[in-house]
């Protein structure tokens, strides 16, 4: 039961960032879907232009465009999340399921801990204690600046962090 909560939690998840990632398919900044140069250089000569790049994000978007009125609704956006997370769950189950038991316990997920101590990082002063102003800072650069935002007093919940 509780491998089915995690995966429909990973799931859940993509889905959410998948259905933006749909619209943000191309320009600085934006994490759209994998493409290759042989796909965006449609004429194969060997280069892209800034017309082959807006033909590829039309078309894109006439892919998630389901009932092709030139709009996206977020049933479509919804739909499309559900794809792409479907695939990226199925990809991390290949990936991480080390004993083939179709479900990931938490010693086959990824470790994190090569990254650092978050702990750490969010304790500045290094008194082992998290005040609120570093909370409030380290939230800052996750979800405001450091991820495209605008940073801010309320920027975690614009990114997602929501208020408890």
């Amino acid at each position: 039961m509780k491998h089915t909560q995690f995966i429909a939690a990973i799931v859940a998840v993509a889905g959410l960032a998948g259905a933006t990632a749909a619209l943000a398919q191309s320009g600085p900044g934006h994490h759209g879907p994998k493409v290759s140069f042989e796909e965006l250089d449609a004429d194969g000569n060997g280069a892209v232009s800034p017309e082959e790049m807006t033909a590829h994000r039309a078309a894109r978007f006439a892919q998630v465009d389901a009932n092709g009125d030139g709009k996206l609704s977020i049933e479509e956006m919804q739909a499309e999340g559900a794809r792409r997370a479907a695939q990226r769950a199925a990809r991390m189950m290949e990936r991480f399921d080390s004993d083939g038991d179709g479900a990931l316990s938490q010693d086959e997920l990824p470790d994190h801990s090569k990254r650092g101590d978050m702990f750490s990082r969010m304790d500045k002063d290094g008194n082992g204690a998290v005040s609120k102003e570093e909370f409030d800072q380290a939230r800052m650069n996750r979800g405001g600046m450091h991820h495209g935002g605008k940073g801010g007093k309320n920027c975690g919940q614009k990114q997602g962090m929501g208020q408890n």
